[in-house]
């Protein structure tokens, strides 16, 4: 078997998550509260009962409410990444080739290797999980899969002392991801570091792989930030960084078996959630690989439900 992916070290930390809402916009909070409500019912725990100042002492007065979500945890992707692979290699004999780009398949009715630009390698399964180039990867397989860049940016600041105290979202953050929007969406993600650093986020717009810093949306990420936390109008920031999610048009990952090219298995098109997902990933595709069980039924994440017009968004 063959992945084929990105890495883009095993450090785990609590980081419970606060969503909140502006009070000039109480459709907002309504939604949020809605999905809260959704949430309960398949046992996460959304705590709405508080006032969000007794949580965070910095938040400016006159918030509408929020959500606090004690059970959530944060993980560092490229940590996390890392020692999978380690785990990989150490204990169930992968062999993993760094910095080699994949160039086709041969395939006789199925798929029987992967040309790459250190060989070709024989093999009669591929897991595409190549993230934001997914579809790239797909096409080199004669399919459709309408995995997109979605860019966005993030700032960094100065080191401070611990003022925020938990990652807190504001709640349009919520319908920025759903949305199908090409043209640039933007609401507050603020949250501390260990080093001492605030990140501040986040932005999402489909402007394929552009990779030109907008100064027009970095300044829009600091003022709904100083927004919710007045402070930082005083704080410099050292740095800023974008990075493409893999957007799908009906926001649900690619997951399973690829019909139309036996041997040929899709794990992409998380955009901003794959680290959290990858667990449930992982066992579907495993599930797919082995004749075993999924954890849960896979018809959603099919492969080959776009139609045309999705391919062509």
């Amino acid at each position: 078997m063959v992945i084929i992916g990105y890495v883009a070290d095993r450090t785990i930390w609590e980081e419970e998550i606060l969503m909140f809402e502006r009070v000039s916009s109480a459709d907002g909070l309504a939604d949020l509260t809605v999905l809260a409500t959704a949430q309960r019912e398949v046992g996460v725990s959304a705590q709405s009962d508080w006032d969000p100042r007794d949580l965070e002492p910095h938040l400016r007065s006159g918030l509408a409410g929020g959500v606090f979500y004690p059970q959530d945890l944060q993980v560092q992707p490229m940590l996390a990444a890392a020692q999978l692979l380690k785990a990989a290699v150490k204990h169930h004999g992968a062999t993993v080739h760094t910095h080699t780009q994949v160039s086709g398949f041969d395939l006789a009715g199925s798929i029987s290797a992967v040309r790459t630009s250190a060989g070709t390698i024989s093999t009669r399964s591929v897991v595409n999980a190549a993230g934001t180039w997914a579809g790239d990867v797909a096409a080199l397989a004669g399919v459709v899969v309408p995995v997109r860049p979605r860019r966005g940016f993030i700032l960094v600041t100065e080191q401070l002392p611990v003022l925020i105290r938990h990652k807190v979202y504001a709640a349009e953050y919520v319908a920025n991801v759903a949305s199908d929007a090409s043209d640039l969406q933007t609401s507050a993600v603020v949250e501390g570091t260990r080093g001492g650093t605030i990140l501040i986020g986040a932005s999402r717009e489909r402007v394929g792989f552009d990779t030109t810093f907008a100064l027009p949306v970095l300044s829009r990420l600091a003022a709904q930030a100083v927004d919710l936390f007045p402070f930082l109008g005083g704080v410099h920031v050292l740095r800023a960084y974008r990075g493409f999610r893999p957007y799908s048009p009906d926001h649900l990952p690619v997951i399973g078996p690829d019909p139309r090219v036996p041997g040929l298995v899709h794990a992409c098109g998380h955009e901003g959630a794959g680290i959290g997902l990858s667990p449930v990933t992982g066992a579907l595709v495993a599930a797919t690989l082995t004749g075993g069980t999924p954890p849960l039924d896979p018809t959603p994440f099919r492969p080959d439900r776009f139609d045309s017009e999705d391919a062509h968004d």
